[in-house]
Formats: structure tokens, sequence, C-alpha cells
């Protein structure tokens, strides 16, 4: 006899496929494109940029190198690279229906905070606005991005640039008319991303299912990377103990006592001792033999893509669109690596700096 939940779960199986069976397929074949061990080999074994374009031209960057001229840059390869992943989103976003297109949308919400901080830093820095369009995210650029430029304090950023935004609920907590600095910068940062992972890990929870879990697994271990990581850059500034608590996220495994601890951090090694005691964190600090940022940093890339391969071992969820978007983030990041130490003349250093992603052993 067939059991309840049995049913249950193949009835929601089945209305999943009816919907959205598609876009998984598409994006569990795009999964499959992904870089192999033999094309990191062969990266690897480059000389020139040249050299990274061809590979790479056999591979499912073909179609966004095959009429890219040379000299190359590092820049170009990263921009070319990057023009995949929006590719292979708008490809998706434009076939999706509700509530999947808001879930699609959530994942471009990051890209566009990362781009606001970019052009208020840069025109602090008194850089050309037009190179700082060009450096920004394609998946987080919005029509009034450029103005951006012109705002000297939270205020007019809200009023200029974001309050037609998907950004604008996330600024309540942000609007003041203090002026632009590069510490109230990284504060409104900090407090966008807070209120973004909240309000995506609302929507995700809504969803149930699956998608809630696995996301849940996902938005957690990242709501604790940026309490980690505001904790350690926030030694030795201004920043208050009660400012630093404000920017972490009222969730994750860390929370509530996890944060208390790391509020109470004033140095490295007690942020150590506090993850040292952390289930979730002990095992990734065990490996240190440093403070060094790059290392710490490369560890947590290392976790998250653990996390975002494991989302394709089930079906019927939309954890794994967010896992793709992430997993090929990572595999440029390790282009860039491998193109910036040809570029630089480091090659013994290439396999310093990847991370496992997919078939990268």
């Amino acid at each position: 006899m067939i059991s309840t939940e049995a049913v249950a779960w193949g009835s929601e199986g089945f209305l999943f496929n009816a919907k959205d069976g598609f876009l998984e397929g598409i994006i569990r074949g795009c999964r499959g494109g992904l870089l192999s061990v033999q094309d990191y080999n062969n990266l690897r074994q480059c000389e020139t940029l040249d050299d990274v374009k061809l590979h790479l031209c056999s591979t499912d960057y073909v179609s966004v190198f095959q009429n890219e001229p040379s000299p190359l840059h590092p820049s170009t390869i990263v921009s070319r690279c990057t023009q995949k992943i929006v590719d292979d989103f708008s490809m998706v976003r434009c076939q999706a229906s509700e509530p999947l297109a808001t879930f699609l949308d959530f994942l471009t919400f990051g890209h566009m905070i990362d781009n606001v901080v970019l052009i208020v830093t840069g025109t602090l820095h008194e850089r050309d606005i037009q190179d700082l369009l060009d450096k920004c995210h394609p998946l987080g650029m919005f029509d009034s991005i450029a103005t951006l430029a012109v705002a000297s304090n939270m205020r007019e950023l809200y009023r200029l640039g974001l309050v037609d935004t998907p950004l604008a609920p996330y600024f309540s907590e942000c609007i003041s008319s203090e002026d632009l600095d590069e510490m109230n910068v990284e504060i409104m940062r900090n407090t966008l991303y807070k209120a973004y992972l909240n309000d995506f890990l609302i929507f995700c929870e809504r969803l149930g299912g699956a998608t809630s879990t696995l996301m849940k697994h996902i938005l957690q271990f990242e709501a604790d990377r940026r309490a980690i990581n505001i904790t350690i850059n926030s030694l030795d500034t201004e920043l208050s103990r009660d400012d630093r608590r404000r920017l972490f996220s009222e969730f994750g495994t860390l929370f509530p006592s996890g944060h208390l601890d790391l509020v109470a951090c004033d140095d490295y090694e007690q942020v150590r001792a506090v993850m040292d005691n952390s289930p979730s964190f002990s095992a990734i600090f065990s490996k240190l033999s440093s403070s060094s940022d790059q290392i710490l940093e490369k560890l947590f890339y290392e976790e998250e893509m653990k996390r975002c391969e494991a989302t394709f071992h089930q079906q019927f969820h939309y954890a794994i669109f967010y896992a793709y978007m992430k997993m090929r983030e990572q595999e440029i990041r390790n282009i860039m690596w491998i193109a910036e130490c040809i570029s630089q003349e480091q090659k013994h250093r290439v396999t310093d700096g990847l991370v496992r992603v997919g078939g990268l052993a």
C-alpha cells in the first residue's frame, strides 16, 4: 500500500515539474557545463592569456569569446565570462513564472548592493563615473544608478537613486543626514545586506518544501560568514560594539549566543577562540595557520561550494538556481586568479587560489 507521505511527495513533484521542471532541467544541464578537472589542468598549463582564451573556447564559454580580439587583459577575460552568467540568468528569468520569477529577482539584489557601494566609494575617491559603471556587475544595474554619484549623504542617496529600486525597502535603517565617508558606506553595505538576507529567508520559508530547507541552510551560512567578517574587519576601528551587533543578521547558527561572543571580541585571537567553540565553524578555523584574510576567505568559499553542490542531490526546488549562479561566480573567480597569475608571471601560485567547484579536484 502506498503511504500518504509518498502520495504527497509525488504530487508535489508532479506540480513542480508541470510549472518549473523545464527550467530546473535547463539549470541542471548548465551545471554540467562547469569546467572539469581536465579543463583546470589545461588552464594551469597555459603560458599566455591567449592560451586561456583558446581553451575557454572549447568549453561553454565559447559563445562569449569567439569574437574577442587580442591582446587580452585579465579584466577582459573576467568580463566575458561574466557575460556567460548574465546570458544564462536572462534565459531562465524571461521564461520564469511566479514564484520562481521573484526568487530569481532576489539573486540580483546582492549585486545591486555591491554596485551601489562601488559607485559611492569610487565617487569619494574622485573616480570617473563611466569607469565605475563599467566595473558594475551587469545583474545589479538599474536605471538611476549613475545619479548616485552626486549624492552627499544617505538621504540624498535614497532620494536620487534608490527610491524606485528593489533596495528601497531595505534602506529605512540607513537614511540619515550624515555625510558619506568610507565608514558610513561600509555600515550602509552591511545594513542593506542584513535586510536583504532576512527578506530572502522569509520569502524562501513561505515557499516551503525543499526550497525552504536548502535555502535556509545556505542563507544561515551566509549570515554567519558576514557576522564573522564584520567582526574581523571592525577590529581596531571606530565602530562601537553596539554598532557591530546591529549589523549582524538576526538568524544563523551563531545567533544569538555566538553574536554576543563576537561583539565582545577585541582581537583576532578572541574571534578564533569563539569559532573554535562553534560546531559550524570549528573545522574551518582549525585549518587556519595564520590570520590571513585571504586564507579564511578561501575556506569560506569552499564551504559555500559544498552547500551549493548539495542542492543538486535533491529535486523539485529552487535552491539549484541560487547554487548554480554561485558556482559560476566562483568558477569565474578561479579563472580570474589563473589569468592574473599568468599575467604577473606567478604561475607557481596558480593552485593556491583555486576553490573547488564541481569537477575541480
